[in-house]
């Protein structure tokens, strides 16, 4: 039968620098141009064959399990809501230089200019952080295009990240980054990110990157690309609905994370010991404190100790944990929700 599992470290090169604290985490080498970890990913990196897929542990890609038994993997209400997609993808982001300011294409732009099912809204929850560092999400003000355009083609850095609003965030707070919306995060943040399964950005800025402008724009051209840009200002309101302060997560034995705004497309809880809890369902599984097991409904027990990343799969039934162990927990969005991502 289909269990949980341990998942084997699953990071690359990359355009930006960072990668320390993953390592100091997850105990796998990765190197100063790996800053990121890509956890049960059954999508590659844009562009790629394979790269950015996740193996189990026997070295079988995620993604070809779970198309030979999707219904273990996923269950049937899920089956029936989404099809044989995980709908998500998660990854830890570990910055040690400022990301550049970028957007992704929503599901509609995606469909009409890639031919794929999947934008890409995202979120972030911060684990560690340098004093001060602000994420940079939505324009100041509405925009023109053309005004935005003039700034790519400029190579104006200094005005493009003036453009946005920031917001200083600590450990434990999470931010909803919705398709669309131009963003940035300042060097010194360590995140866990869900989004859709896609690796679709379009990168406003790249001076100082190891990338060029002929990766900035999905292969659209950049005019084509500012067509999924939102140009309208994100008001003190709708910005109060994409974060959620670590003072309002409950501090109950399982604790949603993020702000209810993201429930059409992810779900993420913070697990600590107690009853089962967690409903039958894939699972992507980051253990953050101590030690203990993981147990399930359908006969698992699984070791579990800080930095481990699991995967759980529908078949295993509910679960919990046992022992002196925290974990954050990441799942798609709950099929039976009325609410459904357009």
């Amino acid at each position: 039968m289909i269990g949980a599992q341990r998942l084997p470290a699953n990071r690359f090169d990359h355009f930006y620098l960072g990668g320390r604290r993953i390592t100091a985490l997850r105990g796998d080498p990765g190197g100063a141009n790996r800053p990121e970890e890509w956890l049960g990913s059954a999508v590659p990196r844009f562009g790629q064959a394979e790269q950015g897929l996740s193996r189990l542990a026997d070295g079988t890609l995620l993604r070809d399990a779970i198309v030979q038994d999707p219904t273990a993997w996923l269950g049937g209400a899920h089956l029936e809501a989404f099809g044989p997609s995980p709908e998500l993808l998660v990854k830890l982001l570990d910055l040690d230089q400022r990301l550049p300011v970028h957007l992704h294409p929503d599901r509609a732009f995606a469909r009409r200019h890639l031919g794929l099912p999947h934008g890409k809204t995202e979120a972030w929850i911060v684990m560690e952080t340098t004093p001060g560092a602000q994420v940079r999400l939505g324009f100041r003000e509405t925009m023109r295009r053309d005004h935005v355009r003039a700034m790519v083609h400029a190579r104006d850095s200094e005005a493009l990240v003036h453009s946005l609003r920031p917001r200083t965030v600590r450990p434990g707070d999470a931010v909803l980054v919705s398709s669309g919306v131009p963003h940035s995060i300042d060097a010194g943040m360590f995140v866990l990110e869900l989004q859709e399964p896609t690796d679709l950005s379009i990168l406003l800025e790249w001076e100082g990157f190891a990338i060029g402008e002929e990766s900035s724009h999905l292969g659209l051209g950049m005019d084509v690309a500012l067509d999924a840009l939102r140009l309208e200002a994100l008001d003190d309101r709708e910005l109060t609905t994409l974060i959620l302060p670590r003072e309002e997560v409950p501090s109950s034995t399982i604790a949603s994370l993020l702000p209810s705004a993201a429930d059409p497309w992810f779900r993420a809880h913070r697990v600590r010991p107690g009853d089962i809890r967690v409903d039958a369902g894939f699972a992507v599984v980051l253990v953050t404190e101590g030690e203990g097991i993981l147990v399930a409904e359908q006969g698992d027990r699984f070791a579990l100790r800080r930095g481990d990343a699991v995967i759980v799969p529908w078949a295993s039934g509910a679960w919990g944990v046992e022992g002196r162990v925290e974990a954050l927990v990441c799942r798609p969005p709950d099929p039976a929700a009325s609410l459904r991502a357009t």
